[in-house]
Parts: C-alpha cells; sequence; structure tokens
C-alpha cells in the first residue's frame, strides 16, 4: 500500500498520479504499486513538485510496517528515534 500526499501542487501533477492512484481527498492519492511503480513515481513527483511538498508512506519490512519519505515544502518532518518514525511540526519560527 502506497499513500502519495501533495502539498500545493500543480493540475498536471495530480493528474499524472492519478493514473496510478485513486484520489479519496484532494492532493492525498492511494495505490498498491509495484517497487519499480512506486520509485519512479517519486522521482517524478519530487522532480515536478516545484514550491510544493510530497509525502509518500509505502508499506515496508521494518518495526512500524511502513517508511515515509518527504521532499519540498510540507508541514511536518518526521524524526527517526531507534527505529520508529514520529512526526514533527514545522512552525514558522525554529528555535
Amino acid at each position: 500500500m502506497t499513500v502519495i500526499i501533495l502539498v500545493s501542487a500543480t493540475p498536471a501533477l495530480r493528474g499524472e498520479v492519478s493514473r496510478w492512484a485513486i484520489e479519496p481527498h484532494p492532493g492525498v492519492f492511494v495505490a498498491v504499486l509495484s517497487a519499480l511503480v512506486r520509485e519512479k513515481l517519486w522521482e517524478r513527483c519530487c522532480k515536478k513538485i516545484r514550491d510544493g511538498g510530497v509525502i509518500f508512506i509505502y508499506t515496508d519490512a521494518n518495526e512500524q510496517g511502513y517508511t515515509i519519505r518527504t521532499y519540498g515544502n510540507t508541514k511536518r518532518q518526521f524524526v527517526d528515534l531507534d527505529g520508529l518514525i514520529l512526526p514533527k511540526m514545522i512552525s514558522g519560527k525554529e528555535s
């Protein structure tokens, strides 16, 4: 299972991703993809996102059962704490 979240993406990029996945909510895509297709789609999203951001969540053989990748401007960072991936909100002012 793969979940793709596009933040501030162009309609062209959303249309391209919709060829491979369903869009149950604007900017959120869900699909079952092979590793090759997933990697190619990740590369295309990173190349075409412009000022937006991409969050990829997909099934993986680790403790949590999934991996999270981010690229560009998203409102969350994901921190790996001894194999546990946790979200961290990004505020306007970092200290």
